[in-house]
């Protein structure tokens, strides 16, 4: 079988690296789910999806799709199911993929929340965001 490049070069900074990790690390640089592991690496990039769903929460809520919403709050929910499921346990995968689920749950009550307001009718509308701005500034 041929060995891509990044493989090579993922290879050589692992062997390289591992010559520098002291002994009290050891345990944590070899587990099975370790930094020398997709199993690692994988949540530590998905931590993004969280940071970009906290961020949203500034954004209008007229802007954010539902669709995108829905989907990242099941992946985030069907993730930290099978990442206690699988052997060895990945506590990892499991917090990246809870606070997916739960940024974006977050986001999803504040769609829901806007399209109630929007199909009340005019005076009450304007009544309600005048009530919400007030406990906003409070």
């Amino acid at each position: 079988m041929a060995t891509t490049l990044p493989s090579i070069i993922y290879r050589t900074i692992i062997r390289n690296v591992d010559r520098y990790v002291p002994n009290h690390l050891r345990p944590i640089w070899e587990h099975e789910a370790g930094p020398k592991t997709v199993f690692f690496w994988a949540p530590a990039i998905k931590w993004s999806l969280v940071i970009a769903g906290i961020s949203d929460i500034a954004r209008p809520v007229e802007n954010l799709s539902i669709g995108q919403t829905i989907s990242l709050t099941a992946t985030g929910l069907i993730w930290s199911r099978y990442s206690l499921v699988i052997i060895p346990k990945n506590w990892s995968l499991f917090s990246v993929n809870f606070f997916v689920a739960t940024t974006q749950i977050t986001q999803l009550c504040r769609i829901i929340i806007y399209h109630h307001q929007q199909q009340q009718p005019q005076p009450q509308r304007k009544q309600l965001e005048q009530q919400q701005q007030s406990s906003i500034t409070i």
